[in-house]
């Protein structure tokens, strides 16, 4: 169990201008910058992603069946959301629709890569916020202090799910990492029996440890009135925003197929568009400080990093999967969710919560949800259909493949000649969406902790936790290019001297 928040002692600072980087826990690289005024408070904070890479450049020219294996290497934390997001791209492309089996296995790989993908997160990356305390000793916020925490007995159930988790994205994508199964129309691999059994014997064991995360986090999280007071203090991590995230027919949570929900600040529904008219619905804005786009909703339009019902800022995260979902489809999830909304106030009104680190409680939920899914799955007579793929196709066109990544709505937009090769490719990444949200809570809390120039390692974490709630994945979300990027080119002779120096920017 953990115990009472450890705050660290603090300390006065001279300095007006505070930076913290690298900033930790998250993919990718970021930093925080917070200027302070003549009286030590806050006037503004930023926060800053200073890394750019240029995937929807280096597509173009490429063939369009290679980009699920390019684009997945944008990282290794959700390579799987990648992949099957290009991978839907492609079929597109093609013209082409994957036969029900293709679909299934599909589907089934998806599960799985949910399940390892959250659980990295939360165990690794933010429960030391909470198992540990948010100022605990930096030393002890980590997945070793989680593990003292909770126990050994946890730490290896940790590891054997996500390994367990890990093992049946090998087995149907081909790698565990970097999968390579996706073809136009249809997957590279049947589904032996012996392979759908081993899968099945994974997900018991999947399902009863989503139990117990949930369970771990009402005895140490709710279980602790100083930690829910975080969580529900509007003060701090709290923005009222527009919530986006795939549905069904039934307005239930699809993390694989489905339509674009999006909820407004009274949980009505604001718009809901096929993925492939995505460009009709939503737009990215720049700002000169950083080299991740802003998307916001066309209609009301971009107002800056502003909440609330005049702005266009909207968030796709698990959080607002659980808010764009009238209920979910399994049904100990279903159950999960009804509680979370009694517990955060909104049963039965259909308000979203906006509670920024309810996140981690929804990322929980998701779990749950995708083990009872990769059950359902498992067990179907579709995963072992030959049935795989699609012959006789013929490439040209457009294509826009929509999926629910771990981190929110992921969409892949590609456009091939006739002979396959791609022409252009737009990628609106899962972190990426949430960029402007991320910017505001940062600064929100910023604000609300630090005055008279006291600073302390502590309050500077607590400012971290309000990006960690997203799960940022920088690595995929950079591409914007405003301006010019800062460049120094060495050019030497060949014995290695120096022959000129090139800067720009």
């Amino acid at each position: 169990m953990a115990g009472p928040i450890i705050w660290d002692e603090k300390k006065k600072t001279s300095e007006k201008r505070i930076t913290v980087d690298p900033i930790t826990r998250l993919e990718g690289h970021g930093k925080i910058e917070i200027f302070l005024d003549d009286s030590g408070d806050v006037q503004a904070a930023y926060w800053q992603v200073p890394e750019v890479r240029g995937f929807e450049r280096f597509c173009i020219g490429r063939r369009v069946t290679e980009l699920n294996q390019i684009t997945a290497r944008l990282c290794g934390v959700c390579p799987g959301a990648h992949h099957l997001a290009s991978t839907k791209a492609i079929d597109g492309c093609y013209g082409a629709k994957p036969t029900e089996a293709a679909y299934h296995i599909r589907d089934t790989f998806y599960q799985a890569h949910f399940i390892h993908s959250h659980i990295a997160h939360f165990y690794a990356l933010a429960a030391g916020d909470f198992v540990c305390g948010p100022a605990a000793p930096a030393a002890q916020r980590n997945v070793l202090g989680v593990v003292a925490a909770v126990g050994l007995e946890t730490g290896t159930a940790v590891l054997q799910a996500r390994a367990h988790a890990q093992r049946i994205q090998a087995i149907i994508g081909g790698k565990a990492t970097h999968p390579v199964m996706g073809v136009p129309g249809g997957v590279t691999h049947a589904i032996s029996k012996d392979e759908a059994k081993e899968i099945q014997g994974y997900t018991d064991g999947l399902v009863g440890f989503a139990q117990t995360s949930l369970k771990i986090f009402h005895d140490v999280v709710l279980g602790n009135k100083e930690y829910v007071d975080i969580i529900t203090n509007k003060d701090l991590y709290y923005h009222e925003t527009y919530m986006m995230g795939l549905v069904n027919d039934r307005d239930q949570a699809d993390f694989h197929d489905g339509k674009v929900r999006v909820v407004d600040q009274k949980g009505k529904e604001a718009d809901k568009y096929d993925p492939f008219d995505y460009l009709d619905h939503i737009a990215e804005a720049s700002e000169p400080w950083s080299y991740e786009k802003f998307p916001y909703l066309k209609k009301p339009g971009y107002k800056g990093l502003v909440d609330g019902p005049e702005s266009g800022i909207y968030r796709a995260t698990p959080l607002s999967r659980m808010n764009v979902s009238k209920d979910l489809p399994t049904p100990l999830a279903d159950e999960a969710l009804r509680e979370f909304r009694e517990v955060l106030g909104v049963k039965d009104t259909g308000v979203p919560v906006q509670f920024s680190l309810a996140t981690h409680w929804a990322r929980l939920i998701e779990i749950l949800y995708c083990a009872e899914k990769l059950k359902e799955d498992a067990f179907s007579d579709r995963l072992t259909d030959p049935n795989i793929k699609q012959y006789d196709l013929i490439p040209g066109g457009r294509g826009v493949g929509c999926v629910e990544a771990p981190r929110g709505t992921l969409t892949h937009d590609y456009t091939c000649d006739e002979n396959g090769i791609v022409t252009s490719c737009n990628l609106v990444v899962g972190t990426t969406n949430n960029n402007g949200p991320m910017c505001m809570d940062v600064a929100k809390v910023a604000k609300g902790l630090i005055h008279n120039f006291e600073v302390s390692p502590g309050l500077l974490n607590m400012v971290e936790m309000a990006f960690r709630a997203y799960d940022p994945c920088n690595s995929c979300a950079t591409h914007s290019l405003p301006g010019q990027m800062p460049l120094t080119a060495e050019i030497r002779n060949a014995d290695g001297s120096l022959y000129d120096t090139v800067t720009r920017g």
